[in-house]
């Protein structure tokens, strides 16, 4: 039996696909999949694929993690709260104490494998000239980064202390059919609906990853994942110029950018947060995103590819697939 939180994300939906066809070359089922959802949930992708559903009121709930729990040999734990905007203590009750308890339901339980989802931006800060691999130092800088990061420290401690064997996966930026927050919204729905604009000259280096690409890199790290490491899990580093130029390509619009200087994005991005105190809304372009797009993020996937056969897939076309979805949902 395998528990699986976070199945109704982004992440967790490519999981719950990989899982079927995984299954099902095995000769088995989704039967033995154990999802954990919410209350207000929609869990119509889980009904369908067959999972077992199981309803947490809280991810915090110990004893109806433990619940949860009892009988599966192996736990995939994906659940995080993943914004560029927010107040710490909803970041820390989700991503920190979220995952002590499916930690220590997991223990508990006496689970064989737990792979817990992190991701490569509690690396924070890159250095310059440094490609950022497991080995890189971690300096987060925002709530999100830091909260993933002591929770990624947290699941290490429970195999160094508790003997639980934990692999954590470090994926890069998510992208792919049915996301629409970060690089999915950044990349392809603003240009898509004609908002087409660069920040320095569009040179710097970011790092997609495609989700049913990092869906089975999760799967092969659950089958031969080392207790104790760290995988990177993503595609090729591309210069935001490549990544535009290949969706206009596919999407048949204008390379065409407007270069905005970044006084004046980091103006706006200060401007709308500041207003997002009075609204309680998220801002359009917070300034935290400066973490992200205004560093280079030279991201290797080494290791993963030699111990866990991690493939990835290019990234042309794994946009084609994201801008299909797209039209067949009619979002643009």
């Amino acid at each position: 039996m395998i528990l699986l939180t976070g199945a109704t994300g982004f992440l967790g939906r490519h999981i719950v696909s990989q899982l079927q066809q995984h299954l099902h070359a095995r000769g088995s089922d989704m039967r033995c999949v154990r999802a954990v959802v919410r209350p207000d949930s929609d869990t119509g992708l889980l009904e369908a694929a067959g999972a077992k559903l199981v309803t947490v009121s809280d991810i915090n709930r110990r004893r109806e993690l433990e619940e949860a729990c009892r009988g599966c040999r192996r736990v995939i734990h994906a659940a995080a709260l993943f914004r560029m905007w927010g107040r710490l203590p909803n970041f820390w009750r989700t991503n920190v104490g979220g995952t002590a308890a499916v930690l220590e339901a997991a223990r508990r339980a006496g689970v064989e494998r737990f792979v817990h989802v992190s991701t490569a931006v509690v690396v924070g800060r890159p250095r310059p000239g440094a490609i950022v691999d497991e080995t890189h130092p971690c300096e987060p800088q925002d709530f999100y980064q830091r909260t993933k990061l002591e929770a990624e420290q947290l699941a290490l401690a429970y195999h160094r202390n508790c003997g639980l064997p934990v692999t954590v996966v470090r994926p890069g930026a998510l992208y792919g059919p049915w996301g629409r927050y970060a690089f999915n919204r950044l990349f392809f729905e603003d240009p898509l609906r004609g908002w087409r604009i660069k920040v320095r000259g569009g040179h710097h280096l970011t790092f997609p990853a495609y989700a049913p690409d990092v869906a089975r890199g999760i799967l092969s790290a659950l089958e031969r994942g080392r207790a104790g490491r760290i995988y990177n899990l993503s595609g090729q580093s591309l210069t935001h110029n490549a990544i535009n130029d290949t969706i206009s390509d596919l999407a048949g619009i204008s390379r065409r950018r407007l270069n905005v200087p970044t006084p004046a994005v980091l103006l706006l991005a200060r401007a709308w947060t500041a207003l997002s105190r009075f609204t309680g809304r998220e801002p359009f372009y917070p300034t935290n995103l400066v973490h992200y797009v205004f560093q280079d993020w030279p991201l290797s996937s080494e290791r993963a590819r030699r111990e866990l056969s991690f493939q990835t897939t290019p990234f042309r076309n794994g946009a084609r697939e994201t801008i299909k979805w797209y039209w067949e949902q009619g979002l643009l």
